[in-house]
């Protein structure tokens, strides 16, 4: 019998919804204050997820959302990184 493993699910900061946590991407603030996105997942910190999304990732930006969610200002470098991930993630499919 094979065993169904359940899909971790997590919620975007902008649309509310909650995805499987692969077709998200995360956004990291480290105890240092330091923000990063974060690919695997994995890194130590406060972390956020953005859908996969240049709409979602350009309202992000616009609105303000993950500085609020992560207490921190975001630097725009940021959102290149995540837009660069997202056209990464587009050319794999």
């Amino acid at each position: 019998m094979v065993q169904n493993r359940k899909i971790p699910q997590r919620k975007c900061v902008i649309t509310n919804e909650m995805k499987p946590k692969k077709d998200l991407i995360r956004v990291v603030r480290n105890k240092d204050g330091d923000v990063f996105v974060d690919p695997t997942g994995k890194k130590n910190g406060r972390g956020a997820y953005v859908s996969s999304d240049l709409d979602v990732i350009a309202k992000a930006e616009k609105t303000n959302a993950l500085g609020q969610q992560l207490n921190t200002t975001i630097d725009p470098s940021i959102y290149e990184a995540l837009k660069q991930t997202v056209q990464g993630k587009q050319h794999e499919k």
